[in-house]
């Protein structure tokens, strides 16, 4: 490795080689370029190259790490020196570099790699205990059809079944069979590995049809004895090589994992005693010299490091909250208590954000044990709760919950003890096996399809001398992440309880899950907080709350959180009834400290009100329900504009919550923009996207979308179920989203559906006959059923009945056709688990946003006043973190005729749809390589 300026070259290799940090340094000058100005000369360029290959350089925002002046007329060879200097003390502080990143390690992780023209691989990285060091990958290559021919693979299952496994099977098997591989089947894990013959069966096209849907996995899990001995690894090796098999995808947990990792290390000695043996030619281990190894983590604890969720973990949230939701009615009833017992030996990642969306009363987990005197203080707040009208009690309790001496707390400990000192009438329920059955969610059969596409292609990537890798998902990017760090990071988390190091188990687990637990225990508080030095500064400001647009599950989440962060921050909250309608009649509630005994929301008698004081309990059991419970229109200020600045001058609203869809957001734009007409609009807002559609500029993901998603699956599950005794038909969809085809898309990827027919991306009448092509292919062999979507704005022309009808008429005597439209039953439901998480935390966000702004532009007469374009934002997902962006940038993102982001992130993921749906096309490759420091 060597630096040049100008003609200038020192080499810096020696340096490096007696670095122990050589990776980190090396992936420090791959990725920035520092810029050095002169007295003499505008600017210079240090020029990065290794192994005598120029690095282009780019500047990573928010990484400058070294800015040197130099006087002289010499070239200036001191600079080189300060630059090296910095270089070495990198090398023995490696978590030095971590100055500009604050991004969580797992959940909202880490700022996206500009791509460069050329799409080069650039790095990026973050040096920190509790970070993962990312590698911008292969977002944009083509990978063709049949380039692969002649290569062979297998897949199995290891270990605890997990709901989605079935997903990432089919999208092996199709995305393995697309490349023109031959695809096998390791029936029974590990053991079908060493047992051989019928256990390992070649995979056909047909044989992950209609899987999907279903949870466990089809091919079998086995916890192998055989395969930990030396013997059966051999026997193992044997049979793979019997069948030219050297590219392996293990889905499973660490336990399987490691033994991958074990097998391809002592493949080349196997591959020697074999010969030896006499049980395989010398020409055959010369013509398979190396096995690779790709992992997909399935596992509903969610406990390995490495990847923000495993395949699983969502749905078994989703049997979770089911079953809570479920005594929520008979407990209250009979003023019961209810202690529910989850899975996570060693993770508590079910119970803790299983509590976290159900507003639980106290979560027991492995790596946060409660105080020594838990007991009282237990029994204190449930005391202090039915003091307050509450009449139910729920408890999430981890299977491998423990005290601060690490002895465990099992959930009849804790029955007895409410039982013995309230005399309660508790109850327990252990969920268990529950918790890994059920049909997949919508989440888990993406995640199982996406990984599974690109564990093929990073088994066809990989070079004999490569580390195996594990693919994991990093915020919304699917990545690959080196098998034994992640191993390694989570034995580490383990180890750290063992020694009872909490703190440490926490910070391990990464900064999402540090930001749930927060969450947790500021939101499962009984009253506001009394703690001194909250964000006001000991300001009582007033911040106003309000639902735009559509129906969304999730508003009543984020309506909650806020509630409570904002009273935690001293502020008097003004919720607003029917969007800026009811703002401009006045509906407005205050939200106070006050002692009201509400156990169920109010407002959802509809009754009308004006203004009443609102306390902390007010906004108890909002999570679980669907729908606005403030209610919402789609009117925009612009209708009388001059009466909603009225209210907004008498009510003295020194900051704005705006949580909704397209309206949301175009509400928002139009308050700022008209900021010079009217100083009331001067005051910090803030816009959630909040809408099935996710059709908002700004986000990759609106809160709602996830629900939606599940509510069409689970709908199009039913559709398929009725065709099992009607062969030979055409079922077509349409989904809701107006001009945005994100729901007809992911719900067809997640649903096993052929086809989506959307906006976005426009198609023609030849399109349509072509699918009637592969509709008549499909009837003579198959499942011999047909699903299209079809989002409600695709084609003013080509409509729903206008495609039924022409596929009718083509189909004659071969299918018939029928039209499911969904309409308003996408809007309804149970917020799911990830949507009531996604709430909480952005809406906890969006309070720290307004008290820090509303402190920033206090002026000196007490009002807020401010102008500034960073005071008027839109919070939403972006690359991999939640990020706030000035509302007036994303203006110019959006398409104002028709509701539409300019770009869409999803929209990647429709060559991966035609592909497992067997039509040709061109895969965007959609992983970045990633390593954990």
């Amino acid at each position: 490795m060597s630096l040049s300026k100008n003609e200038r070259t020192v080499e810096l290799s020696p340096f490096l080689k007696s670095s122990p940090s050589v990776p980190l340094v090396e992936r420090l000058l791959d990725e920035c370029s520092i810029e050095f100005p002169f007295k003499r000369t505008n600017s210079a360029i240090c020029n990065l190259t290794r192994d005598g290959e120029h690095v282009r350089p780019h500047l990573h925002k928010g990484r400058v790490l070294a800015m040197l002046t130099s006087g002289g007329d010499s070239p200036g060879e001191m600079w080189l020196f300060f630059f090296v200097f910095f270089l070495f003390q990198l090398t023995l502080e490696p978590s030095f570099c971590a100055m500009a990143d604050e991004a969580d390690a797992v959940g909202e992780g880490r700022d996206a790699v500009p791509m460069l023209p050329s799409q080069t691989v650039k790095p990026r990285f973050v040096s920190r205990l509790d970070s993962i060091v990312s590698f911008a990958g292969r977002e944009g290559d083509l990978v063709l059809p049949r380039s692969q021919i002649g290569r062979c693979l297998a897949v199995f299952t290891s270990g605890g079944d997990s709901q989605g496994m079935n997903a990432a099977l089919r999208a092996v098997c199709r995305m393995g069979l697309y490349l023109g591989c031959q695809v096998y089947f390791i029936h029974e894990g590990y053991q079908g590995m060493v047992d051989g013959d019928r256990y390992i069966r070649e995979a056909t096209w047909n044989s992950v049809s209609d899987i999907i849907q279903k949870s466990g996995t089809i091919i079998g899990s086995a916890r192998s004895k055989d395969f930990r001995t030396r013997q059966g690894r051999l026997k193992a090796a044997e049979n793979l090589l019997k069948r030219n098999i050297t590219n392996l995808v293990c889905i499973g947990g660490d336990g399987s994992l490691t033994g991958a990792n074990t097998f391809r290390q002592e493949w080349p000695e196997l591959l020697g005693e074999l010969v030896e043996k006499g049980r395989i030619s010398a020409e055959k281990a010369k013509q398979f010299p190396n096995i690779n190894i790709v992992g997909l983590v399935g596992s509903i604890d969610n406990d390995f490091c490495g990847t923000d969720m495993t395949i699983g973990t969502d749905t078994a949230l989703h049997r979770i909250i089911e079953a809570v939701d479920a005594v929520q009615s008979t407990a209250q009833s009979h003023q019961r208590s209810f202690v529910i017992e989850v899975m996570g030996r060693h993770c508590g990642y079910l119970a803790l954000v299983a509590a976290l969306a159900s507003e639980a009363d106290w979560a027991f987990i492995p790596e946060w044990p409660p105080p020594a005197d838990w007991r009282d203080i237990l029994c204190t707040r449930m005391q202090q709760a039915r003091e307050q009208g509450q009449r139910v009690n729920i408890i999430i309790c981890a299977e491998g919950a423990v005290d601060r001496d690490g002895n465990p707390i099992t959930s009849n400990m804790i029955r007895d003890l409410v039982v013995d000192r309230l005399h309660y009438d508790t109850r327990v329920t252990v969920l268990g096996h529950v918790q890994r059955g059920g049909n997949p969610s919508a989440f888990d059969r993406l995640l199982g399809s996406r990984m599974g596409a690109e564990a093929v292609l990073a088994l066809m990537d990989t070079s004999p001398d490569a580390e195996s890798c594990v693919i994991a998902l990093d915020g919304n990017s699917i990545v690959r992440v080196p098998l034994m760090q992640c191993v390694e990071r989570t034995q580490l988390v383990q180890k750290a309880m063992e020694e009872k190091n909490w703190d440490l188990a926490v910070k391990l687990r990464g900064r999402s899950f540090q930001r749930n637990l927060e969450t947790y225990k500021l939101l499962a508080k009984l009253r506001p907080p009394t703690e001194k030095g909250n964000l006001s500064g000991g300001h009582n400001f007033t911040l106003a709350v309000m639902n735009v647009g559509a129906p969304a599950c999730g508003m009543n989440a984020a309506v909650r959180s806020f509630v409570r962060n904002a009273l935690c921050h001293n502020c008097k909250v003004l919720a607003v009834k029917d969007s800026f309608e009811g703002l401009m009649k006045g509906n407005v509630q205050v939200s106070l400290r006050g002692n009201l005994n509400l156990n169920f929301p109010s407002w959802s008698l509809d009754e009308i009100w004006s203004l009443k004081e609102m306390n902390w309990c007010d906004v108890s059991n909002w999570s679980m329900f669907g729908g606005s419970f403030l209610g919402t229109q789609k009117s925009l200020p612009t209708k009388n504009i001059e009466k909603v600045v009225e209210q907004l001058r008498n009510l003295k609203i020194d900051g704005l919550f705006l949580i909704g869809g397209f309206e949301a957001f175009h509400s928002c734009l139009i308050m700022a923009e008209n900021r010079d007409k009217y100083k009331e609009f001067c005051i910090p807002m803030m816009v959630l996207p909040c809408t099935i559609s996710n059709n908002v500029p700004g986000t990759s993901f609106s809160v709602g979308s996830d629900t939606a998603l599940n509510e069409i699956c689970n709908l199009i599950d039913k559709v398929k179920q009725s065709a099992i005794g009607t062969k030979r038909r055409v079922f077509i969809v349409e989904t809701m989203g107006g001009y945005c085809g994100y729901l007809a898309t992911l719900s067809a990827l997640a649903s096993g559906a052929d086809n989506a027919y959307i906006f976005e991306e426009p198609f023609t009448v030849d399109d349509i006959k072509e699918d009637v092509r592969v509709i008549a292919q499909k009837m003579v062999k198959g499942v011999q059923r047909y699903i299209i979507m079809r989002s409600e704005n695709a084609n003013p022309n080509y409509t729903t009945q206008f495609i039924m009808q022409l596929f009718s008429e083509e189909g004659k005597g071969e299918f018939s056709t029928r039209i499911n439209i969904l309409g308003h039953a996408q809007q309804g439901g149970s917020a799911t688990p990830f949507d009531r998480n996604l709430a909480t935390r952005m809406a906890a966000h969006a309070v720290e946003f307004l008290v820090g702004k509303c402190r920033e532009f206090l002026q000196a007469d007490g009002r807020v006043f401010t102008n500034t374009p960073d005071s008027a934002v839109l919070l939403g997902m972006q690359a991999r973190r939640s990020q706030a962006t000035p509302i007036q940038e994303i203006k110019e993102k959006s398409d104002f005729v028709h509701r539409l982001p300019t770009e869409q992130w999803w929209l990647k993921l429709r060559p991966l749809l035609r592909i497992l749906a067997k039509h040709d096309s061109i895969y965007e490759v959609s992983a970045v390589k990633m390593d954990l420091k």
